[in-house]
């Protein structure tokens, strides 16, 4: 059964019919076309699906997309602007953090929320923070080098 979900969805609000026991995770990819968010382990272990709610990272690969009505929702296609990658984008490309990029959206996502809340953390709490999310192409030294270059970096408006 459908009923109409009314969300924000990287700053534009919606309102679309959807199935109460759609996820999250296919509601952005399937009815939204908003492909950056990844599906690795359909069961909330490694973080690839991982979007912002109201500016804390979330799985959305195990949230029901009804469970986060009137929310806001922030995936990776959110932080470019007009073109331009954000500064923990540009540290990830320019840090040789992505690997295979597989990973890349989720751990981008998950680090974002922390440089929200804690804009210049010491390398033991971005590892904490990226904790859930899982790479399997490297011993996350690249990726604690990006997320710490963006710490360091001058926000440019």
């Amino acid at each position: 059964m459908k009923k109409i979900l009314g969300i924000s969805i990287n700053g534009r609000q919606r309102e679309d019919a959807v199935a109460e026991n759609t996820l999250l995770i296919e509601y952005l990819r399937d009815s939204l076309g908003l492909t950056g968010t990844k599906q690795g382990c359909d069961g909330g272990e490694c973080g690839a699906c991982t979007v912002l709610v109201d500016g804390e990272p979330r799985l959305a690969c195990s949230t029901l997309a009804h469970s986060i009505a009137g929310r806001r929702v922030e995936t990776i296609e959110s932080l470019a602007h007009e073109g331009n990658l954000s500064r923990l984008q540009r540290a990830f490309h320019e840090n040789l953090g992505a690997q295979c990029g597989f990973c890349t959206p989720g751990m981008i996502m998950t680090a974002e929320g922390l440089l929200r809340k804690n804009p210049h953390p010491d390398r033991s709490e971005i590892r904490n923070a990226l904790a859930g999310n899982l790479c399997r192409c490297t011993g996350y030294v690249k990726i604690v080098d990006s997320v710490e270059a963006a710490s360091r970096a001058e926000v440019i408006a």
